[in-house]
């Protein structure tokens, strides 16, 4: 229960982090769509450990192996199953928390709510969970393309460093030109150097990703209850380490009049446009044809290679010093995250949308 997203195209997951391997199954995806492993497996690497110095050094590969739904190169509409073998755990760095109630991470609620809890990197409540959601997003991404719909995700803040909210003002072509995934490369050598001596100290930092969809049709959300910025901002804060989710201008908003915030619309060439997009591409739930971009904001890393006091599973204090390999920041890996969420929801808004219309 509740391992699954989506309403018509649907992930189911499954998987722990030092488990065999992560895998899903994708339903609901339309046939005939030309599949880009190559594509997939790209997406896949954004998201891997050990892509620079600012992230952990753990080497997994994470090679994709699509195990049904495809023939010749194609979608059949049926069920697409898919897995990820874990090669590169290391269990022994967790032995000295098995018994110890990590702060900030899900230890205390499982072990509470199951009864059990697999402390190896957190088992089925580790990022690496994830791999399901990059693999489900690619494919998404490769269906949506056909559509003009695309998706850009990049790192907006660091700790105490931030870009301007107004993405228009950066070329989203850099993101990638930079370990960070920031498209100013000034600011990104400011937030690399700062997480640099984070992690030289043992700790870690949070920050904010900023997602920007272009090319969404009007139309795409329902009333009342499935609102397209609804159903973005629960597929954001289901990803770990999300603490927030604002759309449009949000909370920056609340400093304006209604005079200052509202969209108006005009006449552009015989089509009706909004002269501004206050409202983030979305007005009474719905798609309105403009850009939608919203901003997602991430904790620190819980895991900090500094001693901390806790509890065991018996309640007695004590105190902990993490092992293992972790990142100093989530935000470079988790950008790539973000957008496959992203694509998963809008393309199945788009389906449904589809079999809603008489």
């Amino acid at each position: 229960m509740f391992n699954s997203f989506g309403n018509i195209f649907k992930l189911s997951s499954f998987g722990e982090s030092h488990g065999k391997g992560i895998g899903g199954v994708v339903d609901g995806f339309p046939s005939g769509i030309k599949i880009d492993l190559e594509f997939i497996q790209k997406e896949l690497d954004r998201r891997r450990p050990g892509q620079s110095k600012i992230t952990t050094d753990r080497d997994e590969q994470d090679k994709v192996e699509l195990l049904s739904g495809i023939f010749e190169g194609k979608s059949t509409g049926s069920p697409i199953g898919f897995i990820v073998w874990n090669r590169n755990q290391d269990s022994k760095d967790y032995e000295n928390i098995k018994s110890i109630f990590r702060p900030s991470h899900a230890d205390y609620t499982y072990q509470l709510k199951y009864g059990i809890r697999d402390y190896r990197g957190g088992g089925r409540s580790s990022a690496r969970e994830t791999i399901s959601r990059c693999v489900a997003g690619a494919l998404a991404k490769i269906a949506l393309h056909q559509i003009g719909i695309s998706f850009s995700a990049y790192t907006s803040q660091v700790g105490p460093i931030r870009l301007d909210d107004d993405y228009k003002k950066y070329d989203l072509s850099k993101i990638e030109e930079t370990p960070v995934r920031c498209p100013d490369l000034e600011k990104a050598q400011e937030m690399i150097e700062y997480i640099s001596k984070v992690k030289a100290e043992g700790d870690t930092i949070g920050g904010v990703v900023t997602c920007v969809i272009k090319g969404c049709p009007i139309g795409l959300g329902q009333p009342v209850f499935g609102k397209l910025h609804a159903a973005l901002g629960n597929a954001m804060l289901s990803i770990n380490a999300v603490k927030a989710f604002e759309y449009g201008d949000g909370f920056d908003g609340l400093e304006k009049k209604g005079s200052e915030q509202n969209d108006v619309f005009y006449n552009h060439d015989g089509v009706i446009e909004t002269r501004t997009n206050h409202s983030g591409g979305i007005q009474g739930g719905i798609s309105n044809g403009q850009d939608i971009f919203f901003r997602v904001a991430f904790k620190p890393v819980a895991t900090i290679l500094m001693e901390q006091h806790t509890v065991n599973i018996s309640g007695i204090d004590t105190s902990m010093k993490a092992k293992g390999r972790h990142d100093p920041c989530v935000l470079p890996r988790a950008v790539p995250i973000v957008e496959a969420m992203a694509a998963m929801t809008i393309l199945d808004y788009y389906l449904i949308d589809k079999t809603t219309q008489l």
